[in-house]
């Protein structure tokens, strides 16, 4: 696999090598997922596994992150924890967080997991585990694949070069990153930078093209 650090400190990266680390980073993902045997353990569990987010959409820059929407009926923390305690087995995982969000509207527990790969690159995994056939059983699924229907090849480009030149010490959203560039034209960083500060004084809310 490509080198990040190579990348960090190049000042002029063109567009075929943002794609080609991209599609390399996209494609060492889903070997760490299968590696990892984590979608296994929910599926065991009678869950339902669906790759949301970046991977999804082939929008995965140079983060090492995979999203994971998970469902089934009668979520209670302690049938989340035992499905999780299965996959802290693996003594590879080197760090698990727990958000319990049941008692919102969400319905859901979200996890984070920690994964050393076999390359030893550490690999975020954000598991949302969701009641069936609540508000957002499915929304983060459609979400990304209607941006997949109407973005365009040089919106995806300029999504990935962005994501590329951000800073790594800014905590700016994939979501940000596709709202401004599909609905609102941005094609540069300063461009990009202006757009969040001016949309995060806003009321939250779940962007769909």
């Amino acid at each position: 696999m490509l080198s990040l650090q190579i990348y960090q400190i190049e000042t002029t990266m063109n567009q075929k090598t943002i794609n080609d680390f991209a599609i390399a980073n996209q494609r060492k993902a889903r070997e760490v997922l299968n590696e990892s045997g984590i979608a296994e353990i929910w599926e065991a569990a009678g869950c339902r596994v669906n790759i949301v987010g970046s991977l999804r959409m082939g929008l995965l820059a140079s983060h090492r992150d995979i999203d994971l929407h998970v469902y089934s009926q009668g979520i209670t923390t302690t049938d989340s924890f035992a499905i999780v305690a299965k996959i802290a087995n693996n003594p590879n995982v080197t760090e698990i967080k727990c958000i319990n969000g049941l008692h919102t509207n969400e319905h859901c527990i979200a996890w984070h997991v920690f994964y050393k790969a076999s390359d030893g690159a550490i690999w975020q995994f954000d598991i949302i585990h969701i009641e069936d056939g609540t508000e957002y059983d499915g929304y983060f699924e459609k979400m990304a694949d209607r941006i997949m229907a109407v973005m365009t090849q040089e919106q995806k480009e300029t999504i990935l070069r962005l994501k590329f030149e951000a800073s790594e010490r800014k905590n700016y959203h994939g979501v940000e990153y596709y709202e401004a560039v599909i609905a609102d034209g941005i094609t540069t960083l300063p461009e990009f930078e202006n757009w969040v500060s001016e949309h995060r004084k806003k009321a939250p809310y779940y962007w769909i093209p």
